[in-house]
Protein backbone atom coordinates (compact mmCIF):
# COMPACT_ATOMS: atom_id res chain seq x y z
CA UNK A 1 0.00 0.00 0.00
CA UNK A 2 1.66 3.63 -0.87
CA UNK A 3 1.70 5.83 1.63
CA UNK A 4 1.03 9.39 0.60
CA UNK A 5 0.00 11.75 3.61
CA UNK A 6 -1.19 15.27 3.76
CA UNK A 7 2.40 16.30 5.75
CA UNK A 8 4.54 14.49 2.97
CA UNK A 9 2.85 16.58 -0.03
CA UNK A 10 4.76 19.87 0.74
CA UNK A 11 8.36 18.38 0.63
CA UNK A 12 6.99 16.35 -2.81
CA UNK A 13 5.86 19.70 -3.83
CA UNK A 14 9.42 21.22 -2.47
CA UNK A 15 11.77 18.20 -4.61
CA UNK A 16 9.18 18.86 -7.76
CA UNK A 17 10.81 22.50 -7.41
CA UNK A 18 14.53 21.45 -8.27
CA UNK A 19 15.62 20.40 -11.70
CA UNK A 20 16.69 16.35 -11.35
CA UNK A 21 20.12 17.74 -13.39
CA UNK A 22 20.74 19.26 -10.11
CA UNK A 23 20.27 16.33 -8.37
CA UNK A 24 22.82 14.27 -10.64
CA UNK A 25 25.44 17.19 -10.30
CA UNK A 26 25.52 17.51 -6.50
CA UNK A 27 25.78 13.37 -6.93
CA UNK A 28 28.99 13.93 -9.36
CA UNK A 29 30.59 15.96 -6.88
CA UNK A 30 30.93 13.64 -4.39
CA UNK A 31 31.18 9.72 -6.17
CA UNK A 32 34.65 10.02 -6.55
CA UNK A 33 35.49 12.79 -4.20
CA UNK A 34 34.89 10.13 -1.44
CA UNK A 35 36.80 7.66 -2.87
CA UNK A 36 40.18 9.35 -3.68
CA UNK A 37 39.85 9.84 0.12
CA UNK A 38 39.39 6.14 0.85
CA UNK A 39 42.71 5.35 -1.72
CA UNK A 40 44.50 7.51 1.00
CA UNK A 41 43.16 5.29 3.72
CA UNK A 42 44.75 2.36 1.83
CA UNK A 43 48.11 2.94 3.87
CA UNK A 44 46.02 1.97 7.02
CA UNK A 45 43.56 -0.52 6.02
CA UNK A 46 43.04 -3.41 3.30
CA UNK A 47 40.89 -2.27 0.40
CA UNK A 48 37.97 -4.44 1.00
CA UNK A 49 38.18 -3.43 5.23
CA UNK A 50 37.84 0.19 3.37
CA UNK A 51 34.71 -1.08 1.63
CA UNK A 52 33.10 -2.39 4.83
CA UNK A 53 33.62 0.09 6.60
CA UNK A 54 32.20 2.35 3.79
CA UNK A 55 28.93 0.55 3.76
CA UNK A 56 28.78 0.22 7.30
CA UNK A 57 29.11 3.65 8.05
CA UNK A 58 26.10 4.52 5.50
CA UNK A 59 23.83 1.80 6.55
CA UNK A 60 24.27 3.45 10.25
CA UNK A 61 23.37 7.04 9.11
CA UNK A 62 20.27 5.40 6.72
CA UNK A 63 19.42 3.13 9.95
CA UNK A 64 18.91 6.53 12.35
CA UNK A 65 17.75 9.06 9.67
CA UNK A 66 15.45 7.04 8.09
CA UNK A 67 14.28 3.80 10.14
CA UNK A 68 13.34 2.09 7.02
CA UNK A 69 12.10 -1.14 8.19
CA UNK A 70 8.98 0.51 9.02
CA UNK A 71 8.14 0.39 5.73
CA UNK A 72 8.81 -3.49 4.79
CA UNK A 73 5.42 -4.46 6.30
CA UNK A 74 3.68 -2.66 3.81
CA UNK A 75 5.97 -3.26 0.79
CA UNK A 76 5.02 -5.88 -1.70
CA UNK A 77 6.88 -9.53 -1.89
CA UNK A 78 8.29 -8.40 -5.31
CA UNK A 79 9.89 -4.75 -4.13
CA UNK A 80 11.36 -6.98 -0.81
CA UNK A 81 13.09 -9.39 -3.09
CA UNK A 82 14.60 -5.93 -5.04
CA UNK A 83 15.94 -4.57 -2.14
CA UNK A 84 17.57 -7.55 -0.84
CA UNK A 85 18.90 -8.27 -4.34
CA UNK A 86 20.08 -4.84 -4.38
CA UNK A 87 21.88 -4.93 -1.19
CA UNK A 88 23.64 -7.81 -2.57
CA UNK A 89 24.84 -5.73 -5.65
CA UNK A 90 26.04 -2.70 -3.62
CA UNK A 91 28.52 -5.18 -1.28
CA UNK A 92 29.65 -6.67 -4.55
CA UNK A 93 30.03 -3.20 -6.45
CA UNK A 94 32.11 -1.28 -3.27
CA UNK A 95 34.54 -3.79 -2.76
CA UNK A 96 35.66 -4.90 -6.46
CA UNK A 97 35.95 -1.20 -6.40
CA UNK A 98 38.06 -0.90 -4.17
CA UNK A 99 40.06 -3.34 -5.28
CA UNK A 100 40.42 -1.85 -9.01
CA UNK A 101 41.26 1.60 -7.63
CA UNK A 102 44.13 -0.02 -5.10
CA UNK A 103 45.63 -1.14 -8.42
CA UNK A 104 44.66 1.39 -11.45
CA UNK A 105 44.17 5.40 -11.53
CA UNK A 106 40.53 6.74 -10.44
CA UNK A 107 39.85 8.27 -13.81
CA UNK A 108 41.08 4.69 -15.71
CA UNK A 109 38.59 2.91 -13.63
CA UNK A 110 35.77 5.45 -13.51
CA UNK A 111 35.73 5.16 -17.81
CA UNK A 112 35.63 1.31 -17.66
CA UNK A 113 32.49 1.41 -15.11
CA UNK A 114 30.95 3.48 -17.51
CA UNK A 115 30.65 1.47 -20.49
CA UNK A 116 27.78 -0.16 -18.53
CA UNK A 117 25.36 2.36 -18.40
CA UNK A 118 26.45 3.70 -21.84
CA UNK A 119 25.65 0.04 -23.12
CA UNK A 120 22.30 0.17 -21.45
CA UNK A 121 21.22 3.41 -22.36
CA UNK A 122 22.54 2.69 -26.58
CA UNK A 123 21.01 -0.39 -26.61
CA UNK A 124 17.54 1.18 -25.71
CA UNK A 125 17.26 2.97 -28.82
CA UNK A 126 18.79 0.76 -31.57
CA UNK A 127 19.58 4.04 -34.49
CA UNK A 128 23.05 4.35 -36.44
CA UNK A 129 23.52 7.30 -33.69
CA UNK A 130 24.06 4.96 -30.95
CA UNK A 131 25.56 2.46 -32.99
CA UNK A 132 28.42 4.77 -33.42
CA UNK A 133 28.21 5.46 -29.77
CA UNK A 134 28.38 1.79 -28.98
CA UNK A 135 31.72 1.76 -31.64
CA UNK A 136 33.51 4.77 -29.70
CA UNK A 137 32.76 2.89 -26.42
CA UNK A 138 34.09 0.04 -27.55
CA UNK A 139 37.41 1.91 -28.97
CA UNK A 140 37.70 3.62 -25.78
CA UNK A 141 37.51 0.79 -23.66
CA UNK A 142 40.39 -1.26 -25.84
CA UNK A 143 42.85 1.83 -25.74
CA UNK A 144 41.73 2.08 -21.46
CA UNK A 145 42.13 -1.91 -21.70
CA UNK A 146 45.80 -2.27 -23.35
CA UNK A 147 46.49 0.45 -20.11
CA UNK A 148 45.17 -1.43 -17.76
CA UNK A 149 46.38 -5.15 -18.87
CA UNK A 150 50.00 -3.80 -18.73
CA UNK A 151 49.95 -2.33 -15.28
CA UNK A 152 47.67 -4.49 -13.66
CA UNK A 153 45.91 -7.08 -15.42
CA UNK A 154 43.75 -8.56 -12.04
CA UNK A 155 43.03 -4.67 -11.52
CA UNK A 156 41.39 -4.52 -14.87
CA UNK A 157 39.28 -7.18 -13.99
CA UNK A 158 38.06 -5.85 -11.13
CA UNK A 159 37.13 -2.89 -13.09
CA UNK A 160 35.65 -4.79 -15.39
CA UNK A 161 33.33 -6.30 -12.64
CA UNK A 162 32.88 -3.36 -11.45
CA UNK A 163 31.11 -1.88 -14.59
CA UNK A 164 28.86 -4.77 -15.00
CA UNK A 165 27.43 -4.43 -11.17
CA UNK A 166 27.52 -0.41 -12.06
CA UNK A 167 24.92 -1.07 -14.73
CA UNK A 168 23.04 -3.54 -12.36
CA UNK A 169 23.18 -0.62 -9.61
CA UNK A 170 21.65 2.03 -12.31
CA UNK A 171 18.92 -0.95 -13.66
CA UNK A 172 17.94 -1.70 -9.69
CA UNK A 173 18.37 1.87 -8.56
CA UNK A 174 16.30 3.29 -11.24
CA UNK A 175 13.22 0.64 -10.45
CA UNK A 176 13.58 1.29 -6.71
CA UNK A 177 12.72 4.88 -7.50
CA UNK A 178 9.50 4.21 -8.86
CA UNK A 179 8.63 1.27 -6.32
CA UNK A 180 5.22 2.40 -3.97
CA UNK A 181 6.15 0.85 -0.63
CA UNK A 182 9.72 0.56 -0.17
CA UNK A 183 10.59 3.75 -2.41
CA UNK A 184 13.45 5.56 -2.97
CA UNK A 185 15.92 6.86 -0.08
CA UNK A 186 13.91 4.51 2.08
CA UNK A 187 14.51 1.63 -0.45
CA UNK A 188 18.05 2.26 -0.24
CA UNK A 189 18.71 2.86 3.40
CA UNK A 190 17.07 -1.18 3.65
CA UNK A 191 19.43 -2.05 0.59
CA UNK A 192 22.56 -0.45 2.08
CA UNK A 193 21.74 -2.08 5.66
CA UNK A 194 21.91 -5.95 4.01
CA UNK A 195 24.84 -4.54 1.77
CA UNK A 196 26.52 -4.30 5.50
CA UNK A 197 25.52 -7.65 6.49
CA UNK A 198 26.54 -9.37 3.20
CA UNK A 199 30.22 -7.83 2.79
CA UNK A 200 30.65 -8.55 6.63
CA UNK A 201 32.16 -11.71 5.19
CA UNK A 202 34.97 -10.33 3.18
CA UNK A 203 35.28 -7.02 4.94
CA UNK A 204 34.61 -6.97 8.66
CA UNK A 205 38.28 -8.35 9.96
CA UNK A 206 40.16 -6.33 7.55
CA UNK A 207 38.46 -3.20 8.57
CA UNK A 208 37.94 -4.09 12.70
CA UNK A 209 41.36 -2.48 13.47
CA UNK A 210 39.91 1.06 12.34
CA UNK A 211 37.35 1.04 14.77
CA UNK A 212 40.45 1.33 17.94
CA UNK A 213 42.20 4.31 15.26
CA UNK A 214 40.66 7.50 15.85
CA UNK A 215 42.24 9.03 12.45
CA UNK A 216 41.01 5.73 10.55
CA UNK A 217 37.86 5.91 12.16
CA UNK A 218 37.78 9.40 11.35
CA UNK A 219 38.89 8.90 7.74
CA UNK A 220 36.33 6.49 7.13
CA UNK A 221 33.11 7.85 8.27
CA UNK A 222 34.26 10.52 5.88
CA UNK A 223 34.21 8.42 3.29
CA UNK A 224 31.06 6.45 3.68
CA UNK A 225 29.10 9.64 4.13
CA UNK A 226 30.45 11.09 0.76
CA UNK A 227 30.51 8.03 -0.94
CA UNK A 228 27.61 6.09 0.15
CA UNK A 229 24.91 8.20 1.69
CA UNK A 230 25.07 11.80 -0.68
CA UNK A 231 25.82 10.74 -3.89
CA UNK A 232 23.31 7.68 -3.54
CA UNK A 233 20.39 10.06 -2.00
CA UNK A 234 20.89 12.35 -4.85
CA UNK A 235 20.75 9.56 -7.28
CA UNK A 236 17.82 8.39 -6.29
CA UNK A 237 16.13 11.58 -6.32
CA UNK A 238 17.17 11.77 -10.00
CA UNK A 239 16.22 8.90 -10.96
CA UNK A 240 13.16 9.21 -10.05
CA UNK A 241 12.45 12.42 -12.66
CA UNK A 242 14.86 10.36 -15.24
CA UNK A 243 13.97 7.81 -17.93
CA UNK A 244 16.71 5.11 -16.99
CA UNK A 245 18.65 6.17 -20.29
CA UNK A 246 18.81 9.73 -19.69
CA UNK A 247 20.42 9.25 -16.43
CA UNK A 248 22.86 6.64 -17.92
CA UNK A 249 23.28 9.37 -20.84
CA UNK A 250 24.02 11.95 -18.14
CA UNK A 251 27.22 9.84 -16.56
CA UNK A 252 29.26 11.17 -19.47
CA UNK A 253 30.56 13.85 -16.62
CA UNK A 254 31.61 11.31 -14.06
CA UNK A 255 34.93 9.45 -15.58
CA UNK A 256 35.80 13.34 -16.50
CA UNK A 257 35.35 14.39 -12.78
CA UNK A 258 37.41 11.01 -11.66
CA UNK A 259 40.63 11.93 -13.14
CA UNK A 260 40.63 15.20 -12.09
CA UNK A 261 39.95 14.32 -8.92
CA UNK A 262 42.43 11.70 -9.05
CA UNK A 263 45.25 14.18 -11.03
CA UNK A 264 44.12 16.89 -8.06
CA UNK A 265 43.90 14.69 -5.04
CA UNK A 266 45.76 11.59 -5.48
CA UNK A 267 48.39 12.64 -7.54
CA UNK A 268 47.64 10.59 -10.72
CA UNK A 269 48.93 11.78 -13.91
CA UNK A 270 46.58 10.25 -16.76
CA UNK A 271 48.91 8.82 -20.22
CA UNK A 272 48.34 9.63 -23.36
CA UNK A 273 46.14 6.53 -24.11
CA UNK A 274 43.70 6.56 -21.20
CA UNK A 275 43.13 10.16 -21.57
CA UNK A 276 41.45 9.15 -25.59
CA UNK A 277 40.06 6.52 -23.85
CA UNK A 278 38.36 8.53 -21.69
CA UNK A 279 37.76 11.03 -24.52
CA UNK A 280 36.31 8.40 -26.48
CA UNK A 281 34.04 7.36 -23.86
CA UNK A 282 32.83 10.76 -22.99
CA UNK A 283 31.86 11.44 -26.27
CA UNK A 284 30.23 8.27 -27.22
CA UNK A 285 27.96 9.66 -24.15
CA UNK A 286 26.97 12.40 -25.94
CA UNK A 287 26.73 11.06 -29.42
CA UNK A 288 24.18 9.03 -28.13
CA UNK A 289 20.65 9.59 -27.97
CA UNK A 290 18.15 8.89 -25.45
CA UNK A 291 14.81 8.06 -25.29
CA UNK A 292 12.26 8.69 -22.48
CA UNK A 293 8.69 6.24 -23.38
CA UNK A 294 8.27 6.11 -19.49
CA UNK A 295 5.82 8.22 -17.53
CA UNK A 296 7.41 11.55 -16.18
CA UNK A 297 7.73 12.41 -12.46
CA UNK A 298 5.36 15.20 -12.27
CA UNK A 299 2.51 12.66 -13.81
CA UNK A 300 2.82 10.04 -11.74
CA UNK A 301 2.91 12.53 -8.58
CA UNK A 302 -0.56 14.08 -10.02
CA UNK A 303 -2.18 10.17 -9.91
CA UNK A 304 -0.22 9.85 -6.14
CA UNK A 305 -1.73 12.49 -5.17
CA UNK A 306 -5.16 11.73 -6.57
Amino acid sequence: MMRSTAAEAPERHERRRIRPELFFVGSAIFHYLGPSFAVLLFARIEPLGVAWLRILVAATVFAIWRRPWRRWRSARRDERATILAWGVLLAGMNSVFYLAIDRLPLGTVAAIEFVGPIAIAAFAVRTLRNAVAIGLTLAGLALLSDVSLAGSPLGFLFALANMVLFAGYVIIGHRVSRHTGLTGVDGLALAMIVAGVASAPIGMVAGLPALTDPVALGAAIGVGVTSSVIPYVFDQLAMRRLARETYALMTALLPATATVIGLLILAQRPQLAELLGIGLVVIAIVVHRPVSAEKTYEEREKVSDG
